[in-house]
């Protein structure tokens, strides 16, 4: 059996049962408050906890800690520990959470519209 990485996306938009499991793939991976604002904070590159943190208005350490856990489980974040004195930890997308940069840019370019839209209505 193919993995669903090799069918063209216009063969999995003829199946809508097979295009609502691709996005219930996407939304447990990225789903909740926090998660796509953690990958929009690592898109600049590699960031400490500290930095993460101050990039999120209103996220918890507690919160940070365990949304960034769900993501390195998920394949999206790699976790560095550096062997330094104090011990140094960063946080980075891996190569597949690099690739959500086009959803964000498009999540992005709709917001931007959708609320101007709105504002003229």
């Amino acid at each position: 059996m193919a993995d669903m990485t090799d069918e063209p996306i216009s063969e999995v938009k003829k199946c809508p049962r097979q295009f609502v499991l691709a996005i219930n793939d996407t939304l447990n991976v990225i789903s909740g408050k926090w998660k796509l604002p953690i990958i929009a904070s690592l898109l600049y590159g590699k960031n400490r906890f500290k930095d993460i943190q101050a990039n999120i208005d209103k996220i918890t350490p507690r919160m940070l800690s365990k949304e960034l856990k769900e993501l390195e489980l998920n394949g999206v974040v790699n976790r560095n520990v550096y062997d330094t004195t104090p011990i140094l930890i960063e946080y980075e997308l891996t190569d597949s959470g690099k690739k959500i940069v086009s959803v964000l840019d498009t999540m992005v370019e709709w917001g931007l519209a959708h609320r101007q839209e709105t504002i003229n209505t």
